[in-house]
């Protein structure tokens, strides 16, 4: 399981001309969390990335998400599992196949609400256009 986390100060996943999820958060500052589940992940993988989006310090004054109860943007991106070294075109045989990789991504979004975090999401399996105002720029690739 990989992730691309992004500090925001805002994030919107909109499909078919619709938000379906957006975090503002000017103060705080939040997450854009884009999660590739992989083909080969260990079953407890979703744990690990759920704590880590929760708990990494990397909020203005190395705070998290769980210090300061910031928003997180949870994204399905299945393309972070491609495979780029040979060719010109990615491989996606590491990606979970669909019906394995959206519950995973629920329970992610599960965890993270349990723990009272606001979670919002994109839509599996749309296409999605992703916006976002970057903080910092902020961006560290997490694997799980």
């Amino acid at each position: 399981m990989k992730a691309v986390l992004t500090r925001v100060t805002e994030a919107a996943v909109t499909v078919d001309d619709e938000v379906v999820g957006s975090i503002s958060c000017p103060d705080t500052g939040g997450i854009l969390a884009l999660v590739g589940v992989g083909r080969d992940d260990d079953a407890s993988a979703w744990e690990t990335m759920a704590r880590k989006i929760a708990e990494l310090r990397i909020l203005d004054g190395e705070k998290s998400v769980t210090d300061v109860q910031a928003p997180v943007l949870l994204v399905s991106q299945f393309t972070l599992m491609g495979k780029t070294a040979k060719g010109r075109r990615p491989s996606w045989s590491d990606a979970a196949p669909g019906e394995v990789a959206e519950p995973t991504i629920a329970k992610i979004a599960q965890a993270l609400r349990e723990r009272g975090i606001r979670v919002e999401e994109g839509r599996f399996g749309a296409m999605m256009k992703v916006s976002s105002v970057n903080d910092g720029p902020f961006t560290v690739l997490v694997e799980a």
